[in-house]
């Protein structure tokens, strides 16, 4: 398992780097082929490269990712390495190590006739080549289970927030900042305004439809030079939400958003991307896999609701029972600690394999 996965881990795949990500998904496809005995379709779409198996008539899907958040060159500050139990580099806890895991598991089983793996390539960027294929696929399964990596100590992942993009634009008026101000529409002056109210649309959404939502700015830029009234200004905003009512309530606020100074223009571009996992969801998955546990020797399960979204959160937007978080047990998913604890894959594949084969 860990020359499977030092095989992924040492294969950049940078989201924004098609070519890489490509030739990760040539390195997948020849992992998963050997370890499942059939090779897999290898779709390309907008540039995406993905690679699905499917076995006889699928009502189990099996849903990972291959690209990393990572720039291409990362590997000469961040090699991968193993040492005292733990595995570091680009990528192995999110989500390299779940897919090592995945075809591990499925390796042990008699028969894989009812499975679908899938595993996309631009998760990491929203997946918009692939949400179409991840719904459409997980509409005709009864159950999709997710290798995302765990929770904090190893707990299943059994609810997960929305997730929402937007882009605040202001067009303004430039004009020089010494000899005329006033002739300008500062466009940052505008923008400004709109950032301090989104603490207020945040407090009137926990107020209507319960606590959870989150509205965080995150990029921002103004002016062109230090001399001159600011034209126009951006801010992109990232949404969490706990629930479809608070998605709704927070793109209906935003667009109801409008210009305080009379020559301003405001223009509110993007929306919802991906719908809450519900909990409900997982409720049965996550039971199923506790029993599995037990009788295996593993011991309870625990379960964690968390702010990232996945995948899953498609598979369950569209009716299927989705379980989260069966991936790596480690920390650090995006940052320079990222990591796995080895120990745990062979137990985790296990599990799966228990999982799967129950369903099955």
């Amino acid at each position: 398992m860990l020359d499977d996965l030092e095989e992924l881990v040492t294969c950049e795949s940078y989201s924004a780097d098609h070519e890489a990500v490509a030739r990760s998904a040539r390195v997948v496809a020849e992992q998963g082929g050997r370890l499942l005995g059939a090779r897999p379709r290898t779709l390309v779409t907008g540039g995406v490269t993905h690679v699905q198996w499917t076995f006889g008539t699928p009502s189990v899907l099996l849903l990972g990712h291959h690209d990393t958040v990572w720039p291409m060159g990362t590997l000469k500050t961040h090699p991968f390495s193993v040492r005292d139990g733990i595995a570091r580099g680009p990528g192995v806890f999110d989500m390299k190590a779940g897919l090592v895991q995945m075809f591990h598991a499925l390796s042990l089983l008699p028969s894989l006739d009812g499975v679908c793996v899938l595993v996309t390539g631009d998760e990491e960027v929203g997946s918009d080549t692939s949400r179409a294929l991840i719904e459409d696929t997980a509409r005709a399964c009864r159950a999709t289970l997710v290798l995302e990596a765990s929770a904090a100590g190893g707990a299943l992942k059994t609810a997960r927030k929305g997730v929402s993009h937007y882009d605040l634009t202001v067009q303004g008026r430039a004009a020089h900042s010494g000899l005329d101000p006033e002739k300008g529409v500062n466009a940052a002056t505008e923008l400004a305004r709109h950032l301090l109210a989104l603490q207020d649309i945040t407090d009137t959404v926990t107020t209507r439809t319960g606590p959870g939502t989150t509205i965080t700015p995150t990029v921002m830029s103004a002016g062109t030079t230090t001399n001159t009234v600011p034209a126009r200004a951006e801010l992109a905003l990232d949404v969490r939400v706990p629930t479809p009512a608070a998605q709704q309530a927070v793109d209906d606020l935003l667009r109801g958003l409008t210009p305080h100074h009379p020559e301003a223009r405001l223009r509110v571009d993007g929306g919802p991307n991906r719908p809450p996992l519900d909990p409900e969801a997982s409720r049965e998955l996550f039971g199923l896999a506790d029993e599995v546990a037990v009788r295996s020797g593993l011991g309870r399960l625990q379960q964690a609701a968390v702010g990232g979204a996945s995948d899953g959160n498609y598979s369950a937007g569209v009716g299927c029972p989705t379980l989260d978080g069966l991936g790596a047990v480690g920390d650090g998913a995006h940052a320079d600690h990222e990591h796995v604890v080895t120990e745990a894959m062979a137990p985790r594949a296990g599990l799966l394999a228990g999982l799967v084969g129950a369903l099955l």
